[in-house]
């Protein structure tokens, strides 16, 4: 009896083929680090950080649209969670630069983020969904969520507001999530190569939330509708809260 090989282990097999030597990190006890901190709200926690690191000496072959083979650099994914300093809200990691090892690994990009910790304070069922997510890249390379938005020179200091964000959706099975809106995309992408330290501070204001709901049925002009915390509602077919909108409600209200 053949026996057959499971399809994720050749993939494995093939994607490894490119480097004879042995893969695994093993970063020098003296390899300079990054450091990277999130001061963490108390309504959410830390997602794990997914650390990527590069090598140019072992590639593996990839194809183009068109299918001509072209060689890459191969790549090793671990990740790592932030350990919290004492008492405090502060959450730390260290990523060696030098991953070491025969491959000579080198730090390429961290993917990271805040959540909910409990969502359920907004309601039975309710799950989380995404925002709070961060991209800092240390070279010249994309990462796995594409480039970067924004280029930064040293050390990396991100000061972002969030609000909380509670959707529900009819069409289909109903589900009811909650997410942080904040500005751009769900993940803020930079690129900062010479950055020695990263800190991430999301602040979140948990007494501005903003309402949707998704149409119950699905005809054309029908759009989700969003209700603000001053109680102005608004369905113009955006996908997600008018961010500068939360923003203005929020100084107006503290101005007062």
């Amino acid at each position: 009896m053949i026996k057959k090989i499971p399809i994720v282990i050749v993939a494995m097999l093939i994607s490894l083929s490119g480097c004879a030597k042995d893969y695994g990190l093993a970063p020098p006890a003296d390899s300079e680090k990054v450091t990277v901190t999130v001061n963490l709200p108390k309504e959410l926690t830390n997602e794990v950080m997914q650390v990527v690191y590069r090598s140019t000496i072992c590639t593996f072959t990839d194809h183009t649209a068109m299918g001509k083979p072209y060689q890459r650099d191969e790549y090793q994914r671990t990740d790592i969670w932030p350990v919290r300093q004492g008492q405090s809200d502060l959450y730390r990691a260290e990523l060696p630069m030098d991953g070491g090892g025969a491959c000579q690994w080198r730090l390429s990009n961290v993917t990271f983020g805040v959540a909910y910790a409990t969502p359920t304070p907004f309601g039975e069922n309710v799950t989380y969904r995404a925002g709070g997510g961060v991209v800092v890249i240390f070279d010249r390379n994309n990462s796995p969520r594409g480039g970067a938005d924004f280029n930064v020179k040293g050390d990396l200091i991100i000061k972002k507001d969030y609000y909380p964000w509670i959707d529900e959706e009819f069409l289909g099975p109903y589900k009811k999530t909650v997410s942080l809106a904040g500005e751009g995309n769900i993940y803020l992408s930079y690129r900062a190569v010479q950055a020695q330290a990263v800190h991430f501070e999301p602040i979140l204001h948990s007494s501005y939330v903003v309402y949707s709901a998704g149409p119950n049925i699905k005809r054309k002009g029908n759009h989700t509708t969003f209700t603000y915390p001053d109680g102005s509602t608004v369905a113009d077919g955006r996908a997600k809260p008018d961010f500068t909108k939360l923003q203005a409600i929020r100084l107006a209200a503290e101005n007062k």
